[in-house]
């Protein structure tokens, strides 16, 4: 074990199963390469690690070759299932919907 690695974690959650993995990596390590090195691509089919969104303690990061900091937390984010703001529109919609017919 090298003295000047930096301890990290990486983060996989679903409604159904969670999963953090402590790693510990070289300095220099990238987003992209820690969630390669944590194994979850292999437990989690469904993450996709060239088009999958990354964070770092909840702040996305754009560029997933940042380069990681002892003590980060890469998290990474599943796709939304629906586009929030469609999401609402429809709820709203709905609600009007349904205040118009308890008024008749």
């Amino acid at each position: 074990m090298n003295p000047s690695n930096i301890e990290i974690e990486v983060a996989y959650a679903r409604p159904d199963v969670q999963r953090i993995i402590a790693l510990r990596v070289p300095p220099g390590t990238t987003a992209r390469a820690a969630l390669r090195l944590s194994g979850l691509v292999e437990i989690f089919p469904e993450i996709d690690a060239d088009r999958c969104a990354l964070g770092i303690f909840g702040q996305l990061i754009p560029d997933k070759d940042t380069e990681l900091e002892n003590g980060d937390r890469v998290e990474v984010y599943r796709q939304l299932a629906r586009d929030p703001k469609e999401a609402r529109r429809e709820r709203a919609a709905l609600g009007a919907n349904e205040e118009g017919d308890k008024r008749s």
